[in-house]
């Protein structure tokens, strides 16, 4: 398991995303599910950095593991904010064109049809928030 423990800003996004794309190519990882994390990444910190301390800033933690069978990466972004489960709302509507849907919603939504496996908990004073995707 590598770790990154970085403040949650917008600015610290790519650093965060090299961090994981170098263990990602190590492993060989097909660019386009590289890609599908590199969004995933992009949302969720981005969420971290705009919601977890607002109008302040904090610390986040990044880790990433790796499971050889089937090979798999798990990404674990950790903060001390508010409280938020991005889970718990519901799924936008994209038969409705954009100006009828509901602002929000839609990264979260793409996250979750792009990873294997997306989970959430509040432990400790600490979101948690794991991806998982197949190699």
């Amino acid at each position: 398991m590598k770790e990154l423990n970085i403040e949650a800003t917008l600015e610290n996004i790519s650093e965060v995303t090299d961090f994981v794309n170098s263990e990602l190519e190590a492993l060989g990882c097909p660019v386009k599910t590289q890609m599908q994390i590199d969004i995933a990444i992009d949302e969720l910190f981005g969420n971290i950095a705009h919601y977890a301390y607002d109008p302040e800033t904090g610390p986040a933690t990044v880790r990433v593991e790796v499971e050889k069978e089937p090979l798999c990466v798990i990404i674990t972004f950790i903060d001390n904010g508010i409280p938020f489960d991005p889970l718990a709302k519901k799924d936008p509507d994209t038969t409705l064109s954009a100006e009828e849907r509901e602002i929000g919603g839609l990264g979260i939504f793409l996250v979750k049809k792009t990873m294997d496996d997306i989970s959430y908990e509040y432990k400790n004073g600490q979101n948690i928030l794991r991806i998982k995707k197949s190699i």
